[in-house]
């Protein structure tokens, strides 16, 4: 039985308005998305996919290090492929609106999967490794970073201190994860990391991930505004938690994954 955590309509609205002022402000995504870089394979032609591709920041770089490849842009959010579309134009590259759990390509016609920080948004994460493994060519790899439960837990510690309503989104583990990894894939590494990030304000962090379009979306979030007396609580909740340097930290948990579909005997 699948749980629905998450409403994929206002995923891709809240990115779409968030295309804009995305770039300004993910800096987390950068830094993942390029140490996720030292993970995919060295250079060889084919076609690639670009899982999540969001305003196409890793664009040019894909195409820099496989020049020969067709590379697919695809995205659930209409708003970010417009971005990127206009913002990071590409030779030999295509931009596709769809959902990660139903990729309109076909079977066995891309040789490399990159996805940095997206797939954290799918709902059954087991119909995506499925789609994976039905569009990657025999030998091809899925290489991806994606958030993990641990994602956040100041954040919902100081929201704990509040109410019992969800405030934070919720993400699978890396249990969830390996359960789900379709039969046909092979792990060739799984990486855990955690980041921190550092504000001086709450309201910075908050403001952050407004203008990154990643802001609560799970299902059980409160209805309406928060009363003054919970935010009053939540905002102790956090506070409570600053660093002996005097900053809050917004705790990330990332994992860096390669999964391979076997050569065909």
């Amino acid at each position: 039985m699948v749980q629905q955590l998450i409403d994929k309509q206002r995923i891709a609205n809240s990115f779409s308005n968030a295309a804009s002022t995305y770039d300004s402000l993910a800096e987390l995504q950068r830094q993942v998305g390029t140490e996720l870089l030292d993970y995919l394979p060295e250079p060889h032609p084919g076609d690639i996919l670009d899982l999540g591709c969001g305003t196409g920041y890793f664009t040019p770089i894909l195409k820099q290090r496989y020049p020969d490849a067709y590379l697919y842009n695809l995205d659930l959010a209409l708003g970010m492929l417009h971005y990127a579309r206009s913002h990071r134009p590409a030779e030999n590259a295509s931009w596709l609106c769809a959902d990660a759990e139903s990729l309109p390509l076909a079977d066995k016609s891309i040789n490399l999967i990159y996805s940095s920080l997206a797939i954290q948004w799918c709902e059954n994460i087991g119909q995506l490794f499925s789609e994976v493994q039905r569009i990657l060519k025999p030998g091809g790899q899925f290489v991806f970073a994606t958030l993990g439960a641990e994602t956040l837990s100041e954040l919902k510690v100081a929201w704990q201190s509040a109410d019992t309503d969800t405030h934070v989104n919720r993400f699978f583990d890396q249990s969830h994860i390996r359960a789900n990894i379709h039969e046909g894939l092979n792990v060739n590494s799984f990486h855990e990391d955690s980041k921190i990030l550092k504000y001086r304000e709450l309201k910075e962090l908050t403001d952050e991930l407004k203008g990154i379009g990643a802001h609560n979306m799970n299902s059980g979030q409160p209805v309406g505004l928060v009363g003054r007396e919970k935010l009053r609580r939540f905002k102790a909740g956090y506070e409570a938690q600053r660093m002996a340097d005097g900053m809050l930290p917004a705790t990330y948990q990332v994992f860096y994954v390669v999964l391979e579909k076997p050569l065909e005997n």
